[in-house]
């Protein structure tokens, strides 16, 4: 009921209002895009679009006046006049004549740094000003692709048809298409509360747009703002450390308040820093506008290659606020030769600033849909829509939408998918794929020559994993199961294993989901699999080091996991596993072929007779508990989408037990818990942490296998992001324990706050690691390591690659050795 009453409620205020609409260009007929235009002394306003065309609602027509503001134009007035519902008033503005007459130049001091001074001091008391507000908000996104190639790497780009009906013959079009219209509350720092009315997507059925206020609060009264790394505030308590200012003007808005156009430049190339305008009112020293650009290495995303944000505010006599009323971002990326660009606009409107919220005004759910949010009919949108659509925008959505229906329909989904189901021969060894789009389900032969199906151990020789695999979804309700199997053939050992796998997700909203597996596989004892068979692959074959240590293991497994409570999730399974130990059956290798490999037995090496351990089987059953406090989420119709909440750690908490074993000694208790959390340090970096303890109980005599395994690195190769769960120098096995532990792992990131300032190593424009990781054990010394190293290395855009110097003490043993990171490897995994 309270939704049809809101709706009728916002259908009869838009039927009581009067739209304006027209053109704006300059003096010579050009249009002007993105020109704030608002009623004098009110919070309803929009921006003109990239053709110039803006539309507003106004109330008590003829009584106000309407304000046309855009950067480097002089701001007009406009009374309108009329009882009229729809009034056409196009509008030429002329350029704003900037002046220093009345700034007095003194070659000692610089009248910029005085005003950029007196920003930062009153910065506090102006963001209080709008700290507390409600708003209607709108956004529209659109991302393009230009000249898209019709081969990368010598590879055919295959778009599927959907996606190829959009470009033209030029490889050029509209990728994306989306608009939202919502009612906001926001609490600095950041407390958000967004209500979804209306939402679109061009082309799509669905149209849940992820264009939310949440991705465009930026805040330049803040000290940083988050794009992708923190870039410093050009009114940033620290700012002049970042930043050389030069007033190149100044003029005086309709509110007779003088205007301070100031260019920000930054001291060095590779800091994290905007360049632009910010124009500061007089006085009151208050943000008027900005225009910065940013680069995409400063953000250390080397595929933007480019992004702009500007801001326009409104002063309101009134209440003396100035409020932001527009905010425009773009950016251009791309690699192969693909060119990607993107713009977001967004518009505030009717702000209201209350004294406080009720208390439950905010929580963990941040954005929340209206019910048929995604069902407004162009009629709705015509009348709200503050931003008019360019014609390019109004083809996209006209075509889009008009080919949904023919594209959901089973005639046309039957004929793409039988044009690209076609089997052909060689599909034997590269793999296959069966797709039924209207019904929903596909199935997947893997094939025996992908990159990652051959690899090679020991134990198996070289060994050939293959696979099928078939699955069925439903995009409404989230429901969706998968069975497959796959098939791994050991040429040396000359056995075939194969293994199962059943799952089924009962929605989107808890991620109910229930899992059943079993058969035959080689495991590693380290069920955490520190050593990729990639890595272990090249190890072996070239170097002769065959760390990868392998047992049979027989099982049958059931699991369960589900969403909680919010931020909870619990996963409980039970298994059981019969266990064989497995010796070496090749000593084949490309080189040092008079060398001979270790044995299969992790504890002894050099002893090829000895079994890791005796053949046995138990049942295992554990719970895990994922906590994630403060977790924030968005609801939506068709699922929930959830957000860590960075200012709390992650905690894990575990409980495992071994029972109904061959033999009593096997069956043991464990408990063990996790705390992961990241530290933000502003501009400085970022500090990860990641602690790890545990006990076992009744676990004098279980197997090796059950052990707590820790993950080592013998191969010098690191293959993650981050080494916040790995001992870079530290033997597999040698420190498994099935008592007590304690683990540290903690790894400093300056995100380019040290490195941006060094010459010659700023060039490379990479970050700095330092690292501290300690394995603490009941019947042992502690293991130690300290680590430094730098990441973000590569060519050109790609930055996969990452250097440590690594330091390590056990026992009055020293050793010192360089891990080269080769994060591109984890795909091949």
């Amino acid at each position: 009921m309270k939704n049809h009453i809101l709706f009728a409620f916002l259908l009869f205020s838009l039927f009581c209002n009067a739209q304006i609409k027209g053109t704006i260009t300059d003096e010579k007929g050009n249009p002007l895009p993105f020109v704030s235009v608002f009623e004098e002394n009110t919070y309803r306003g929009t921006t003109s679009n990239e053709q110039g065309k803006y539309q507003l609602q106004v109330k008590d027509v003829g009584k106000n006046k309407i304000v046309f503001q855009y950067l480097g134009f002089k701001t007009q007035k406009i009374t309108v006049s009329t009882d009229s519902k729809s009034i056409v008033l196009d509008v030429k503005m002329a350029e704003e004549s900037f002046s220093l007459n009345e700034v007095i130049i003194d070659p000692k001091s610089n009248p910029a740094n005085a005003i950029i001074k007196k920003a930062i001091a009153h910065k506090k008391e102006n963001s209080e000003k709008t700290a507390r507000f409600t708003a209607d908000f709108y956004s529209k996104g659109i991302l393009k692709v230009k000249d898209l190639p019709k081969k990368i790497l010598g590879q055919k780009v295959d778009l599927g048809e959907d996606m190829a009906s959009n470009l033209d013959s030029t490889g050029t079009g509209i990728l994306y298409l989306s608009e939202t219209v919502s009612q906001i509350a926001y609490e600095k720092p950041n407390k958000l509360k967004e209500k979804i009315i209306a939402s679109k997507i061009s082309g799509s059925s669905k149209g849940y747009s992820y264009n939310t206020a949440s991705l465009s609060t930026y805040d330049f009264y803040d000290n940083s703002i988050e794009f992708n790394i923190n870039l410093i505030s050009p009114i940033a308590d620290n700012a002049f450390s970042y930043y050389k200012y030069k007033l190149e003007g100044t003029f005086f808005d309709d509110n007779k308040q003088q205007i301070n156009k100031i260019k920000v430049i930054p001291k060095r190339d590779k800091e994290p820093v905007f360049e632009g305008y910010i124009y500061i009112v007089d006085d009151s020293y208050a943000i008027y506008a900005l225009d910065l650009d940013i680069k995409g290495y400063r953000m250390k995303n080397e595929f933007t290659e480019s992004m702009s944000v500007t801001q326009s505010f409104s002063y309101n006599l009134k209440n003396k606020i100035w409020t932001k009323n527009a905010q425009t971002l773009t950016f251009n990326a791309g690699a192969f030769g693909v060119k990607f660009s993107g713009q977001f606009n967004y518009v505030y409107s009717n702000y209201e600033f209350p004294d406080s919220f009720a208390k439950k005004t905010f929580g963990n759910e941040i954005v929340a849909f209206e019910l048929n949010a995604n069902k407004k009919d162009d009629a709705f949108w015509n009348e709200i829509r503050p931003i008019p659509l360019t014609i390019e925008e109004s083809v996209d959505y006209t075509k889009k939408d008009s080919l949904l229906v023919i594209r959901k329909s089973k005639k046309y989904t039957d004929s793409i998918d039988a044009k690209n189901n076609k089997f052909k021969i060689w599909d034997i060894l590269r793999g296959y794929d069966y797709k039924n789009t209207f019904n929903k389900y596909s199935f997947k032969y893997d094939g025996l020559l992908n990159i990652t199906s051959l690899s090679f151990n020991t134990v198996q020789g070289f060994n050939l994993d293959s696979g099928f695999s078939f699955k069925k979804w439903n995009d409404e309700n989230g429901k969706s199961t998968s069975i497959s199997t796959t098939f791994n053939y050991g040429f040396s050992d000359e056995r075939l294993r194969v293994t199962g796998q059943f799952s089924h997700r009962f929605n989107t909203i808890n991620f109910a989901t229930i899992g059943i597996s079993g058969g035959t596989k080689t495991a590693q004892f380290n069920s955490a699999e520190p050593i990729s068979k990639f890595v272990n692959t090249v190890s072996s074959l070239f170097f002769k080091d065959n760390y990868m240590k392998l047992y049979n293991l027989e099982f049958a497994q059931v699991n369960y996991a589900q969403d909680v409570a919010n931020g909870v999730n619990l996963n409980a399974k039970v298994a059981y596993e019969q266990r064989k130990p497995l010796f070496n059956t090749t000593d084949y290798s490309f080189f040092k072929r008079d060398d001979i490999y270790s044995s299969n037995n992790p504890l002894l090496p050099n002893d090829f007779e000895t079994p890791a351990f005796d053949p046995h089987h138990l049942f295992k059953a554990n719970l895990t508990a994922k906590i994630n406090f403060g977790n924030k989420y968005i609801s939506r119709p068709d699922g929930r989408y959830n957000f860590k909440n960075d200012k709390y750690p992650t905690v894990f908490l575990v409980f495992e037990k071994a029972f109904a074993a061959s033999e009593k000694k096997y069956e043991f208790e464990r408990i063990g818990a996790a705390i992961q959390y990241d530290l933000a340090l502003g501009n400085k970096g970022v500090l990860g942490t990641h602690f790890r303890a545990g006990k076992f109980f009744n676990a004098e005599n279980i197997s090796f296998i059950d052990y707590r395994h820790f993950n080592g690195n013998q191969t010098h190769i690191g293959t993650s992001d981050r080494y916040l769960n790995v001992f870079n120098l530290m033997p597999y096995y040698t420190n498994s324990t099935n008592d007590s532990y304690f683990e540290v792992h903690s790894e400093y990131n300056d995100t380019g706050f040290i490195m941006n300032k060094i010459p010659l190593l700023n060039l490379l424009k990479s970050t700095m690691n330092i690292g501290f990781h300690s394995l603490a054990l009941p019947d042992r010394n502690p293991y130690t390591e300290f680590t430094v190293g730098l990441d973000n290395l590569g060519f050109g855009k790609f930055k996969f690659f990452r250097i440590d110097y690594v330091h390590s003490y056990q026992s009055g043993i020293q050793q010192n050795g360089v891990v080269f990171g080769l994060k591109i490897l984890n795909v091949l995994d």
